[in-house]
């Protein structure tokens, strides 16, 4: 198979309804039967279709910033769309914007408890502590890491147990039943048990005031008994919480307190103080009458606990929890919730659809699993946007998981960054997510190595910082870059560059699989629009970017260490998806790409393609590596982004879109459960691990826009670029998407590409031999 050239091809687009025919060739499927688990010998054997690949390109002329909706999509419940059964699957979960919700619990995929009547793990995550406690660090210089950082504690809610719910039916007590049937939904979970002859149907959801509510009915009469305790953690040492009856508003009110084991500093030793709650009130509160049947006591440790009872019956009976620094707002969270959950739950699922279906590119193609997959990665990336608007979190940005911590990730953000820059409203979806760590350069919170690199941590929230360092920071540049070309705004840029990317990387830049030729590229760009352009001859000095230094810098990588046709190869064997990530360089030797990937990519026997694409280490180095973290990381989604992204770039897209539809299907795409699924990671003998709706998926969504589809546009130079790699899988695709204020449609079937309602001029990639 000769290694195909992307070569540009701008076209002229001057009138309504101009076509453009190019010469047809075959093509051919690199992985037949990609669905399988088990993929047959012959990988680079397809059944060739032929097709006439004429490419027809249809350029509506139409005023900037009008919207037009004729290409608009049509509404879709989205939220109905993507509804799943998880139970026994799953926990449950849901977000808002400072308040979250695990029903049950799971440890990494295995149950450990199942979901229950009322509200099992609610909780408060303003970012003010990375895990149970808020101790100040003892470092000192810029490496302090301030207050509220923790190195254990990180999955508190597991410790919580907030309103367990049992049913009294005929005078018998059945203790917290589980659904029979738990469906999940952007908007809620949708519980329903069977009791004692009894239909019980539950809707949770969180408010937009970020107080949760359980609106609970049954089909007879029976009564409803919750208990539950003030927050306590295996941390913990002893409590201070203190808890009273408000009769007026029907309501519990504790205010929490304690003192917990955490460990703030990176190697310090574990030291006590106060706990991540200290001061919060929290608020339970019911639809019914409640205050005859509570019941409190406190235990030796200090902890409160609570139990009280409300009838329910087929008018239904509402309980909520909120949580709040000031009693009183928690008091009013809770009580509008269950006063107004009509209308505050039909907000939550207006909002959600409205994100799904205006905030986002719209995407169908001819197989729904894929589309599913696409508007559930979607939803997780939205739900996780937190505006704490305190300290050093003042931008809303996107989060990664519940099941570990939360906060953004200096790695992750490498592609979330990105992500972002596809949503409608950027400076809500996409300008938080780089802003967001310029309070650390800003503060001096980084550490700088004895060369002059400056490196953030990899977590932070209102007022700490981890303490784990890394480069990764780099990426960052490239993808503020993409931010700036999809809105043209120079101030953002300039909020970027100056006193973060200028004062970060100005005495050495940090790279990230051969970024740094384009990340200076970049730089220099920025300085000049920003006004800096005596900054400009600084990076070209920094970072050399002559042809033969480039070319020197990639050749000796290229077989390194005796491992041939291999990039970047390590000394001790252990070969990770790494190597491939310098594909998206666009320094990187067209040349290595082809033989890499047949070599590696394609091959079963020492290569990455295991039960499915990618392998997170090679088949030759699985045996020698072997401990219990290479077992749990077996495939992971963020290597599978950064392989196949760079084999979109290098030109690879026939080949890049058959590996990403084998990935997708196998990874994102449950068969035995026919749901999407976001797993952190699937062990080597392929049982999930780690966070359940984990938003390290995200880089996928980028494989849809930007691999699949190949689209690129950048409004200053009033351009859209379309790279096609309609899988031979597939018989068409279609994406809409918002720009400049109006929505563009752009169709992919064998015949072609037809573009409509576009505001910027084309230039069309066509792989040729």
């Amino acid at each position: 198979m000769s290694v195909p050239q992307r070569k540009s091809i701008p076209r002229r687009l001057v009138s309504r309804g101009v076509a453009v025919k190019e010469k047809c060739r075959p093509r051919k499927s690199v992985l037949r039967g990609h669905g399988s688990k088990k993929i047959g010998d012959k990988l680079n054997q397809g059944k060739c279709v032929k097709r006439c690949y004429w490419l027809l390109i249809l350029f509506l002329a139409m005023s900037g910033g009008v919207a037009v909706s004729r290409e608009q999509p049509a509404f879709e419940d989205y939220c109905a769309r993507l509804e799943q059964e998880i139970q026994g699957r799953k926990h449950g979960f849901m977000a808002g914007n400072l308040s979250y919700y695990v029903g049950g619990f799971h440890a990494s995929w295995e149950l450990m408890e199942d979901e229950t009547i009322g509200l099992t793990h609610p909780f408060h995550h303003d970012l003010r502590s990375r895990g149970v406690g808020l101790l100040e660090s003892e470092l000192k210089g810029s490496e302090h890491t301030g207050v509220g950082n923790d190195y254990q504690g990180w999955e508190f809610y597991k410790d919580t147990r907030v309103l367990y719910g049992s049913v009294l039916v005929d005078g018998k007590l059945h203790a917290n039943p589980k659904p029979r049937s738990m469906r999940w939904r952007p908007d809620r979970l949708i519980c329903e048990y069977e009791v004692g002859g009894v239909q019980i149907k539950e809707v949770k959801f969180i408010g937009g005031n970020d107080a949760v509510a359980s609106v609970i009915s049954s089909s007879k009469p029976v009564i409803l008994r919750f208990s539950g305790h003030s927050f306590y953690h295996r941390k913990s040492v002893s409590s201070s919480a203190v808890i009273r009856v408000d009769k007026e508003n029907n309501s519990l009110i504790i205010r929490e307190g304690g003192v917990v084991r955490s460990r703030p500093d990176p190697e310090g030793p574990e030291r006590t103080g106060p706990m991540v709650y200290e001061g919060m009130s929290t608020v339970l509160s019911s639809s019914r009458g409640m205050e005859d049947t509570v019941e409190l006591n406190q235990d030796k440790r200090g902890v409160q606990h609570y139990e009280f009872s409300v009838p329910c019956d087929r008018m239904g009976t509402v309980v909520a929890w909120a949580m709040n620094d000031k009693p009183e707002n928690a008091v009013r969270a809770a009580r509008t919730i269950i006063e107004e959950h009509p209308s505050l739950l039909a907000a939550k699922t207006a909002e959600c659809n409205r994100e799904l279906n205006d905030e986002i590119p719209w995407f169908r193609c001819s197989d729904r699993r894929f589309v599913d997959v696409y508007y559930y990665l979607w939803s997780l990336y939205l739900m996780y946007y937190i505006d704490v608007g305190k300290g050093w979190e003042n931008e809303p940005h996107t989060q990664t998981a519940v099941n570990n911590f939360l906060g953004m990730h200096r790695y992750d953000a490498a592609f979330q960054i990105k992500v972002g820059s596809w949503t409608q409203t950027k400076s809500r979806y996409a300008y938080g997510n780089v802003l967001t760590w310029k309070h650390l350069t800003e503060s001096g919170r980084y550490r700088e190595t004895p060369d002059g690199h400056r490196l953030l941590s990899d977590n932070k929230g209102i007022s700490w910082h981890s303490g784990a360092y890394g480069g990764e920071t780099s990426e960052h540049v490239l993808g503020a870059w993409q931010i700036y070309q999809h809105t043209g705004d120079v101030e953002f840029l300039k909020r970027c560059y100056e006193g973060h990317f200028a004062k970060l990387f100005w005495k050495r830049l940090s790279s990230m699989a051969m970024n740094q030729f384009e990340v200076a590229d970049v730089l220099e760009k920025m300085a000049r629009l920003t006004g800096h352009e005596d900054d400009v001859a600084h990076w070209r000095k920094m970072v050399k970017r002559d042809p033969e230094h480039v070319r020197q810098m990639f050749e000796v990588r290229w077989g390194m260490n005796g491992i041939p046709s291999y990039f970047a190869g390590p000394a001790n064997g252990m070969l990770m998806t790494n190597g491939f990530w310098a594909m998206r360089s666009p320094y990187f030797p067209q040349v290595y790409a082809m033989p890499m990937l047949k070599e590696w990519a394609l091959d079963q026997e020492k290569g990455f393609f295991g039960a499915f694409f990618p392998l997170a280490m090679s088949r030759q180095s699985m045996n020698a590596f072997a401990t219990k973290v290479d077992q749990s990381f077996g495939y992971t989604p963020d290597t599978a982004y950064f392989t196949l992204d760079g084999f979109f770039r290098q030109g690879l897209g026939e080949e890049a879109a058959s590996l990403t539809l084998n990935h997708i299907e196998n990874y994102n795409y449950h068969s035995e459960w026919d749901i999407p699924v976001a797993p952190e990671a699937y062990r080597r003998d392929l049982s999930l691990f780690g966070d359940q709706f984990s938003n390290f998926n995200a880089g996928k969504i980028l494989l849809y826009l930007e691999g699949l589809a190949g689209l690129r546009y950048s409004i200053p130079r009033n351009r859209m670029t379309i790279a096609p790699a309609l899988p031979v899988e597939w018989d068409w695709m279609e994406l809409r998407l918002p720009i400049k204020s109006q929505w563009t449609r752009i169709r992919y079937e064998r015949g072609g590409v037809q573009v409509t309602g576009c505001p910027l001029k084309i230039v069309f990639n066509q792989e040729e031999k």
